[in-house]
């Protein structure tokens, strides 16, 4: 993924040691100005000095918006009077000056459980398809200035920069590509191969292959949002309810043709056996009619579903 964020350049600071000359400056800003109305007071002067120390307070309270936090897989966008300035990512407490915007966004990983959808697989059968998708970001600068982040985070017609709007921006931005990438990807296949002989790639039978191909597409479609796919699945899939039962009676009659298939397949072989068996230990001779008789019986018998019941012959095979 070709990437537009670079490291912040900027000069940063130890948290804890601004912290305390910010401390230090407060105090001294304060001190300075009740020196400063005493000696006004007295008519001693004091008036540069007060101006002097006003500023200094002032400027003390704008380095106060310096300090930041970060934890881990958490980041900074920085922006100097709307110009990126780069990405600020080292975990800890820290300072940088205070001119700086920044926008918090978070690098940790997401899941979306996406509900199923209704698409048309390449024969055109409705079908239900689900997936569950695991994606983090990648890169802030396309995360917030390629896509309008900020616009759909908004609340009241306030511009949204706070994490928690800007992620959730991100993540319906994730879901609308990914219900679109879903759509795309199952309309290239079929969901069964129903008759069992073109052996092309199937929506129930691809597996691997075809969460793959998903996962490529969402990785081309959330790109643009520097998004990074780390994971997606396919985790539902079923034909749509109006042809539901149809389509589980055809299923259900083709798995009991291909169960008759190999019982007949079977039979034939166990009749075949039997025959050879009584031929060559010369237990009986059977004419053509016996052995028709004695196939036929056999063959109702083996691929019969009930029980047989048996019939002992008292007469004689030999005329």
């Amino acid at each position: 993924m070709e990437t537009k964020e670079f490291e912040f350049k900027g000069m940063v600071f130890n948290g804890f040691l601004m912290l305390f000359v910010n401390l230090l400056l407060t105090i001294v800003s304060m001190t300075g100005i009740v020196f400063s109305f005493l000696l006004l007071g007295g008519n001693n002067g004091g008036g540069w000095s007060l101006g002097f120390f006003i500023l200094m307070l002032i400027a003390v309270v704008i380095m106060w918006c310096g300090h930041l936090q970060l934890e881990p897989n958490e980041a900074r966008v920085a922006t100097w009077f709307g110009k990126y300035a780069g990405t600020f990512s080292q975990t800890g407490f820290y300072w940088i000056n205070p001119f700086y915007g920044t926008k918090k966004v978070s690098l940790r990983a997401r899941n979306l459980d996406a509900e199923p959808i209704k698409v048309n697989d390449k024969t055109g059968n409705p079908v239900m398809i689900g997936l569950v998708l695991v994606w983090k970001l990648k890169d802030t600068y396309k995360a917030l200035f390629e896509v309008d982040t900020q616009t759909m985070a908004s609340v009241q017609g306030q511009v949204g920069t706070d994490m928690r709007s800007v992620m959730n921006a991100l993540e319906r931005f994730v879901r609308v590509q990914s219900d679109a990438a879903l759509r795309q990807v199952a309309g290239q296949y079929a969901y069964d191969d129903e008759d069992n002989k073109s052996h092309e790639l199937t929506l129930r039978g691809g597996g691997d292959e075809i969460n793959d191909q998903l996962e490529e597409k969402l990785n081309e479609r959330l790109a643009l949002a520097g998004i990074e796919v780390v994971e997606a699945r396919i985790n539902y899939l079923a034909y749509a309810p109006e042809i539901a039962a149809v389509m589980l009676r055809r299923q259900q009659a083709s798995a009991i043709i291909t169960a008759r298939e190999k019982i007949v397949e079977g039979a034939v072989s166990m009749v075949k056996m039997a025959l050879d068996k009584l031929s060559s230990e010369e237990i009986v001779e059977l004419d053509d009619d016996k052995k028709a008789a004695m196939v036929s019986n056999l063959l109702v018998v083996l691929c019969g579903d009930d029980s047989a019941q048996p019939v002992v012959n008292t007469g004689t095979l030999n005329h």
